[in-house]
């Protein structure tokens, strides 16, 4: 388990281009991160000279490292519009080796170089990925095959770089995976009993509390 790419940036605006296609009204994004191999500071909002675009979606303590799977890029460059998809190009800060959704679960706790850091919700694709890659399915896609990344908090403040390996230091909650948390979220929507587990799960973002409660006390009270 390893950070393969370690990746920062601002957010940037995107000019428009002039024609009538929907992609191509200005915009702001931060997708446009940078890959470096030198030791960037990981701090509990995120890492040094990092920032985003939408605050109300991203950023902040419960989402302050954005993570996504190396082992996913194969299956998206397959597809010809995204032959081309770099290292980077789901907005991601840290793309990994050996963390799949599938295994890593809510409340995990990984010493990372300096810093430690702990699961706290799977990542939700936004429309911007789509607008970059000029596939409007996209996000769809990312949803479906739950593909998505998810987030760190960050525990202990520390540097980090490219190269730095992952350390489980503590496993609190094996059944709320983020490959169960994206079951919860995309397939199972009408679960009341399933909605209000994963929200009572203490470690889970206050984000994804709050959405989940709201969800089950409609689904019992409907």
């Amino acid at each position: 388990m390893q950070i393969v790419t370690l990746l920062a940036g601002k957010p940037t605006i995107i000019a428009a281009a002039g024609t009538s296609e929907w992609w191509d009204k200005e915009w702001t994004t931060s997708l446009n991160k940078k890959p470096t191999v030198a030791p960037v500071w990981l701090g509990y909002e995120g890492l040094a000279g990092d920032g985003v675009a939408d605050t109300k979606v991203h950023g902040g303590v419960d989402r302050a490292v954005c993570v996504y799977p190396e082992e996913h890029y194969a299956h998206w460059r397959s597809m010809p519009e995204l032959a081309t998809l770099a290292h980077g190009a789901l907005g991601e800060n840290f793309t990994t080796q050996g963390l799949l959704e599938s295994e890593v679960c809510i409340g995990d706790i990984y010493d990372v170089g300096a810093a430690r850091v702990q699961v706290s919700q799977p990542r939700q694709p936004c429309w911007k990925p789509a607008r970059q890659w000029k596939l409007k399915e996209f996000t769809s896609l990312i949803e479906q095959t739950g593909c998505t990344g998810f987030y760190f908090r960050v525990l202990r403040h520390g540097e980090v770089r490219t190269g730095d390996a992952f350390t489980l230091e503590a496993r609190l909650h094996p059944v709320f995976t983020i490959a169960h948390c994206n079951e919860v979220y995309y397939r199972r929507k009408t679960d009341a009993e399933a909605a209000f587990a994963l929200a009572a799960c203490p470690e889970l973002s206050g984000g994804w509390k709050d959405m989940l409660h709201a969800r089950a006390r409609v689904l019992t009270t409907a």
